[in-house]
This record gives C-alpha cells, sequence and structure tokens, in this order.
C-alpha cells in the first residue's frame, strides 16, 4: 500500500458544552495541523498516488470551509460535537466526496485524516473507499 500525505493547518472556535469536556465547555479557539494521507495499493501510470499540488488544492478547498469559522454556528455541525475526532471524519468524507470524479481519486484505496492539536495531542480518522 502507498500512501501520500499533505499538512496543511487552520483555525476555528468552538465549544464542547458537555460536562466531560472541562473547560472546553466554554468557547475556546483551536489551530489544528492538518495531515491527509492519501492511500492506494498501486500507483498510478505517472508512478504517484495523486499530484501533491492536486492534493494540496482539494484540502485547501475543504479546510477554507471551516478556517476561522465558529464550528458552533457551522450548519454542518448543527447539533453535533465538533470534537477533534469528529472534525477528523469530516475532513476525510469533504474531501472524498470533492476527489471521487477524479481519475486518480476514483482509484485510491483510503484517506486518513490526522488532525493535531499540539505536538502531544491528536486524532485520527481513517476512510476506507471502494476502488
Amino acid at each position: 500500500m502507498f500512501s501520500l500525505t499533505v499538512r496543511r493547518h487552520f483555525m476555528i472556535a468552538h465549544s464542547l458544552p458537555r460536562e466531560a469536556f472541562g473547560p472546553a465547555q466554554g468557547l475556546h479557539g483551536a489551530t489544528f495541523v492538518a495531515e491527509v494521507a492519501f492511500r492506494r495499493r498501486a500507483l498510478n501510470d505517472n508512478a504517484i498516488v495523486l499530484d501533491i499540488g492536486a492534493a494540496g488544492t482539494v484540502i485547501e478547498e475543504v479546510l477554507d470551509g471551516l478556517n476561522y469559522k465558529n464550528l458552533d454556528e457551522h450548519p454542518d455541525f448543527e447539533g453535533k460535537l465538533s470534537t477533534t475526532e469528529a472534525l477528523a471524519q469530516y475532513i476525510a468524507q469533504a474531501v472524498a466526496a470533492k476527489i471521487s470524479n477524479d481519475d486518480d481519486g476514483r482509484h485510491l484505496d483510503g484517506i486518513d485524516v490526522t488532525l493535531r492539536e499540539n505536538p502531544d495531542a491528536w486524532a485520527t480518522f481513517s476512510l476506507d473507499l471502494n476502488a
């Protein structure tokens, strides 16, 4: 299995209004480093998983919808908790939807999104695709 990982960062505001989240129940900001890995069993005819530039553009388009936004007011998170894990899933699914019609995108086996809040804490969501 081959993988290509592209990294970008974004900033959000949100609250996690449940007792389990302690002080994070209140509105606060978070800066994330998003690492998006594209998985493929075999390389394409150009001996790559996916064009790095194209992958970066897709990730930026998805993150633009989140960057500097208050997720408590974001329609895609209405009635949902915007935990790091939930954000990783959201990004993986949004990236997959954007590349599903791309020639190389149709041949991907999976997308893994890792969101790092700091060097000591991160969460990953792995989306398996039918290649």
